[in-house]
C-alpha cells in the first residue's frame, strides 16, 4: 500500500496508478505522469522485438502524443533502486529539470523523489 505520509495527494494518486499498471499488465515497471492541466497518463513497460521502452518513457510519450505541453510530476513503480538516466531525461525533456520523479517499490512505498535534472 502507498505510504502517503508527507506525500501530496496528487503524487499518491500517480504512484497508485503506476502500481496498478504494473500489476494489471504483469510488467517489471508501471509509471504515471501528470501534465500541466492535471491529466494523468499511465503505462507499463513495452518489450516488443522492435520496440523497447521503459514504463516512464512510455507514459511520457503518451502525454506528448496527447498534446501535453509540460509535466508536473512523474512516478515509476519498480524494484530498481533509482530511476534510470533515460527515464529522468524523458521527464526532463517535457517537464524540465525540476520536475519530480517519484520512485516507489512494488508495494507502493515511496523510495525517493528526485528532480529530473539531478
Amino acid at each position: 500500500m502507498t505510504d502517503s505520509t508527507g506525500i501530496d495527494p496528487e503524487d499518491t494518486k500517480i504512484i497508485t496508478l503506476a502500481r496498478s499498471a504494473r500489476a494489471r499488465n504483469g510488467v517489471p515497471e508501471g509509471a504515471a505522469v501528470r501534465d500541466e492541466t492535471g491529466r494523468t497518463y499511465v503505462a507499463g513497460t513495452v518489450a516488443l522485438d522492435s520496440l523497447k521502452l521503459s514504463a516512464l518513457q512510455t507514459a511520457v510519450a503518451m502525454a506528448v502524443a496527447s498534446g501535453a505541453q509540460s509535466l508536473e510530476a512523474a512516478a515509476v513503480v519498480s524494484a530498481a533502486d533509482a530511476p534510470s538516466d533515460a527515464d529522468r531525461a524523458a521527464v526532463r525533456d517535457l517537464g524540465g529539470p525540476q520536475t519530480p520523479v517519484l520512485l516507489a517499490g512494488p508495494d507502493g512505498t515511496l523510495k525517493s523523489s528526485t528532480p529530473a535534472g539531478a
